[in-house]
């Protein structure tokens, strides 16, 4: 008797499964064009992907690059507006970012260019271009984040100043810019008055960054705080 019911439950289980199979087999045979066209756009975004990148993408990434060269080299000599606007022979990081868009170099000119009109005191330029860089890798991302913090604070816009100096130390942490972000933020919570968050910060620099520069006299960054604390 049960191994009669269990075979039962087999069979019908079998016609289950053929019948999904019928149904399925019946809509193919019923939207065979539509399949075919879905499956032909599939294939042709996908070849015109591949195709854009090789011959358009891939040739612009490699003349960006060597583009970007001279404006890295008058950057690390601090040329910041020959860095920014070129030499009149070679391109600044703005026209890269301008004539070699959608390609990582021109992401990675925003970056510079950011840096550079920071530097030259143009705090809102230096704002506008590193929240359009895009390729937050650990330690850039870290930086791109606090020097739109330092801009904020330089514009005297403090809430915005620790939004983003909290951003930065969240931004995948590290031993090199985590602390830095952290010791910056707690600074700044202490100077509007929030000194318990102020000291919160202090002590995570204490406890998970012990090794960095911003560790070494701590205890009395977190005393002071203490201290201020009503």
């Amino acid at each position: 008797m049960t191994k009669h019911k269990k075979h039962t439950k087999g069979e019908k289980n079998i016609e289950a499964v053929e019948g999904a199979l019928s149904k399925t087999e019946q809509f193919i045979e019923n939207n065979q064009n539509l399949i075919f066209w879905i499956v032909g756009a599939i294939v042709i975004i996908a070849a015109g992907y591949i195709g854009y990148t090789r011959f358009f993408i891939e040739p612009r990434e490699q003349s960006a690059k060597s583009e970007i060269f001279m404006a890295e080299n008058y950057f690390e000599k601090d040329s910041l507006e020959l860095a920014l606007y070129g030499d009149g022979i070679h391109l600044g990081f703005v026209d890269i970012i301008e004539d070699y868009s959608m390609t990582k170099t021109a992401n990675l000119a925003r970056y510079y260019a950011g840096i550079s009109y920071f530097k030259l005191g143009e705090y809102n330029e230096a704002i506008e271009y590193l929240k359009d860089y895009r390729a937050r890798d650990q330690i850039l991302g870290a930086m791109s984040y606090g020097v739109i913090g330092d801009a904020y604070l330089e514009l005297g816009d403090e809430d915005n100043a620790l939004r983003y100096y909290t951003r930065a130390y969240r931004h995948e942490p590290n031993a090199l810019t985590t602390p830095v972000f952290l010791f910056k933020a707690a600074q700044l919570n202490e100077y509007i008055g929030k000194y318990n968050e102020a000291i919160r910060l202090y002590k995570r620099i204490r406890d998970e960054y012990e090794g960095s520069e911003e560790a070494r006299n701590i205890e009395r960054y977190i005393a002071r705080a203490e201290a201020l604390v009503d």
